[in-house]
């Protein structure tokens, strides 16, 4: 109550400010004041790099989290997204020696490290391997915490779960969730639930699921190349109040077919319903990364200023 007067009796001391002229600082203390939880800031964008737009050269060997540190500093990116299987020791998490000099390096070359994740399957029936899977998580969102990262990403799941229902799945599905959204709230870190056409097909599918957890600590890392039943920007819109991170990929689905991705159009769509947050970037399939991820990064910044 103490910081609530205090902080009233500020704008009423303001009030009494003269104006500024227009060509100078403005403030819109009545607006502050009066906001409602339905209104809205303006939106802000900051581009990062999901890391598994580098899979194959990571996997062979041939880099490491290092040098595509450097890489996004070279490009300009705001973040890097490093999902966690790209750690040395994964499933296990990274030792803190690791994760102070990941830290360290990123800090310096100005870069956030805007989200990590990991693989799991809430659809596979044998609670056994799930419980398996909530420890491996909740030790990554330790990690996750000691990195600064303030979302994990996980999955639905792609086990066949034969002999039960898609309700039975849910109902398990939303328990085990629900245990990682609850520990997340103890480091401050939220589960980024991917769609990722696998368990979740639908905007329908990730609205059950996010009712049936009712958690605020559960967010969606909306990936826009996972919506293949239906028109995925309609999909989008659907979605995008749960979006606390993206997939921003070079192509969609429409009509059964891999399509390049209208950009104009889907940073409108963001753009209207206020995100703020970050965009990770991540390009797929056959190519040289070094290549392709500045290619489709100069195609995102085109489609923001044209939006701008």
């Amino acid at each position: 109550m103490k910081n609530l007067n205090s902080r009233r009796n500020f704008l009423k001391a303001l009030a009494v400010v003269p104006a500024i002229p227009a060509t100078g600082f403005s403030w819109h203390f009545s607006a502050i004041e009066e906001k409602t939880g339905t209104e809205k800031f303006s939106h802000k964008f900051k581009l990062s790099l999901n890391v598994y737009s580098f899979n194959n050269p990571l996997r062979e060997g041939k880099i490491d989290l290092f040098d595509v540190l450097d890489f996004c500093a070279e490009y300009n990116f705001d973040a890097i997204d490093p999902t966690g299987y790209y750690f040395p020791g994964y499933p296990e998490p990274p030792t803190d020696e690791y994760i102070n000099e990941f830290k360290r390096k990123a800090f310096l070359l100005g870069l956030d490290i805007s989200g990590t994740g990991v693989r799991n399957d809430f659809a596979n029936p044998d609670p056994a391997a799930r419980k398996t899977d909530i420890e491996m998580i909740k030790k990554w969102i330790g990690a996750a915490a000691k990195l600064g990262i303030p979302n994990l990403r996980v999955f639905a799941g792609t086990n066949t779960h034969e002999g039960f229902s898609r309700d039975k799945v849910f109902e398990w599905m939303a328990k085990d969730i629900r245990e990682c959204c609850d520990y997340g709230k103890k480091s401050g870190v939220i589960i980024a639930l991917q769609n990722h056409n696998d368990f979740l097909k639908t905007a329908a599918d990730v609205d059950r699921i996010f009712e049936m957890v009712d958690s605020e600590w559960l967010g969606l890392n909306l990936d826009i190349g996972s919506y293949r039943q239906h028109d995925p920007y309609e999909e989008i819109q659907k979605n995008i109040d749960k979006a606390v991170t993206w997939q921003i990929k070079e192509n969609v689905w429409i009509d059964g077919k891999e399509t390049p991705t209208d950009f104009v159009k889907l940073f409108k769509i963001i753009k209207n319903a206020g995100y703020r947050g970050y965009l990770p970037l991540e390009t797929l399939g056959a190519g040289d990364p070094f290549e392709k991820v500045p290619r489709l990064l100069e195609n995102v910044k085109s489609a923001l200023q044209k939006i701008s």
